[in-house]
């Protein structure tokens, strides 16, 4: 349910509709636009009387929201939602570019990449310090060093920082360091995550699982807002399908799809989709001609010897070159990508 209050109504009037929703037993979340304020209510609604709300000052209308996904969905949130990391806007006309490593590997391997996309055109630095690999004797990342890494990045070349949290316990830790926290696809549902980051303000980009719908993904996402968090990037990394060529395959309808279902920022993530470097350019072109608001790509500075991901990580010279194809066709969708700030 959507109450929509009047263009001038007021700030009391605005409180006494959350307390009254409140009484109730169900859960309000004020939706504050240029124009005027919505309260979208959740949870338990079947005491919610409509009549008694149509009667309280400052009451326009009472909706209801078709979707499951009621928080995520444009029915509650018409306008996109924009937010700001580093002085960088997220999910407004201007396109972000998230690149680095897969893995926080050691410091001079970090520090070498994040000057390299820096002065690419990258905005938001990317690299895991905590790494859930598909064999327990893989490279699992470096842990809390990694994190001290990424901060000494993030001072030096003033590029706010993005990282994976793979546990709920983990949250509070990893925001110390990150200014985005990275959900990852085999973590889509793990609700006891998705509670825990929606406990903070901190933006969180969540990737959809290799086999879930868009609706599950959208789920999930409508668990961290639900928590309070409305810094939600969506996520679209690529699925699994027969297809052998690639490592996973590109759900490009995804993107204007989520955008037309959802009010939140949608990323792509061109490097996890494809898994092969050849094809990371083509589809990040393809992303952002599909109306994606920015692309997380995989940079490495010697490919051959990264200790995760490597055939899928673009050289820095690579990565340079897609962020010239990518300004191309923003300008071709009248939007923009933005300098790095200095």
């Amino acid at each position: 349910m959507i109450i929509v209050m009047k263009p001038n109504s007021t700030a009391a009037e605005i409180g006494a509709v959350i307390a009254s929703v409140q009484k109730m037993g169900a859960s309000p979340h004020p939706i504050y636009g240029e124009e005027r304020t919505v309260v979208a209510v959740v949870g338990e609604t079947r005491r919610i009387s409509p009549q008694a709300f149509m009667k309280m000052p400052g009451v326009e209308r009472l909706t209801t929201i078709s979707a499951p996904f009621k928080l995520a969905s444009r029915e509650s949130h018409p306008d996109d939602t924009v937010f700001q990391v580093g002085g960088y806007r997220i999910g407004g006309p201007e396109i972000i570019i998230m690149a680095g490593p897969c893995s926080v590997e050691s410091r001079s391997q970090l520090l070498e990449t994040a000057h390299a996309v820096k002065e690419a055109g990258a905005h938001i630095l990317r690299g895991g310090a905590f790494k859930p690999r598909s064999s327990p004797y893989s490279f699992q990342g470096l842990g809390l060093k990694g994190l001290e890494i990424l901060a000494e990045a993030r001072e030096t070349y003033n590029m706010p920082i993005i990282t994976e949290v793979m546990t709920p316990d983990a949250v509070a830790m990893i925001a110390e360091y990150a200014d985005i926290l990275q959900i990852g696809a085999r973590n889509m549902q793990n609700f006891g995550l998705l509670h825990a980051v929606g406990r903070i303000q901190r933006p969180v980009l969540l990737k959809r699982g290799m086999m879930n719908s868009m609706e599950e993904l959208l789920m999930s996402a409508e668990y961290i807002l639900s928590g309070g968090n409305y810094q939600v990037m969506l996520c679209e990394r690529g699925i699994r399908t027969f297809e052998k060529y690639t490592r996973n395959t590109f759900d490009l309808n995804a993107v204007p799809i989520l955008k037309q279902l959802s009010h939140l920022p949608v990323i792509a993530d061109p490097s996890h989709a494809t898994g092969r470097w050849d094809a990371v350019t083509p589809m990040a072109r393809a992303a952002i001609a599909a109306g994606a608001d920015g692309v997380i790509v995989e940079v490495h500075p010697r490919p051959e010897e990264a200790l995760s991901d490597g055939p899928q990580s673009l050289k820095p010279e690579r990565f340079a070159e897609l962020v010239r194809q990518v300004k191309r066709i923003a300008q071709a969708m009248d939007r923009t990508v933005p300098e790095p700030i200095e």
